[in-house]
């Protein structure tokens, strides 16, 4: 059976829309639907992968943004030709994995510690004004027993624009919901153990502290070693949480960790 007749089977592969236009696309690459042709209509669609119209609908729009088909008067939605312009794009639905909140966080390992050792060659007085104030901005969160998870991004993202590399505030950007996702899993995480809180702040003040200085060299190290500490607390997360759910009694009191559909997650 071909990718694009496999009906969407329950998985953690995302949504329906997801998986319909992974089908779709697979079956454009594959020459199932040659430049030129045509898709077939929505009710076709529809009743091949036994979803909604609403799902096909949804499944077609994102195919057209990527450029891969077109709506052509009185020929329906058409197959275009290789379009050299598409966007970098994350084809997974990375929300609700654990394995993803890891994957996330290798991504960003591989460029936080360049950008952090550019913004303190490059940062104005101006720009690394704002990353103290972003700084501060997550302790008054955490004073008033919010998660900070916006407050950390608006950290990183003071980081990255301090870089004097545009690239890098548009990536993080593109991230968006990811970043948003692992944060909410470590600040949870640290919010049952005030200790790692604490270690977190001073990790943070760290690599402020390093790009006010203007030191290249302390600064890729403090974020290698944020993203480093990191990826320990996202495991060990991620390992509680699983013990949780298999029944095995807290060893805090705390409140569990927060979660979107089988965890959430922060850096």
């Amino acid at each position: 059976m071909s990718l694009d007749t496999a009906r969407p089977a329950p998985s953690d592969q995302g949504t329906l829309a997801d998986q319909v236009t992974a089908a779709l696309r697979q079956a454009i690459h594959d020459g199932q639907y040659p430049v030129h042709s045509n898709l077939p209509t929505e009710a076709v669609l529809t009743q091949r992968h036994g979803v909604s119209r609403t799902v096909v609908r949804e499944a077609i729009s994102r195919l057209r943004v990527d450029g891969l088909v077109g709506t052509r008067q009185g020929s329906g939605t058409v197959v275009l030709g290789a379009n050299p312009n598409v966007p970098f794009r994350i084809d997974l639905d990375m929300r609700g994995s654990a394995d993803h909140a890891i994957y996330v966080l290798e991504l960003r390992r591989s460029v936080e510690a360049e950008m952090a050792a550019l913004a303190a060659q490059r940062r104005s007085r101006a720009e690394a004004a704002a990353i103290w104030r972003a700084l501060e901005a997550i302790a008054q969160a955490t004073r008033q027993g919010r998660d900070g998870v916006k407050e950390d991004i608006a950290f990183h993202m003071a980081i990255a624009q301090a870089s004097g590399n545009p690239l890098f505030p548009s990536m993080l950007r593109f991230l968006g919901h990811l970043l948003t996702d692992t944060m909410h899993l470590t600040r949870g995480h640290e919010a049952q153990y005030p200790r790692k809180a604490q270690k977190v702040i001073a990790e943070h003040t760290a690599l402020a502290q390093s790009i006010q200085d203007g030191d290249a060299v302390a600064a890729r190290r403090a974020a290698s070693t944020h993203m480093r500490n990191t990826d320990t607390r996202i495991r060990a997360a991620m390992q509680e949480h699983a013990s949780a759910a298999a029944g095995d009694a807290p060893r805090s009191p705390a409140r569990p960790i927060p979660s979107r559909r089988k965890q959430e997650t922060h850096p």
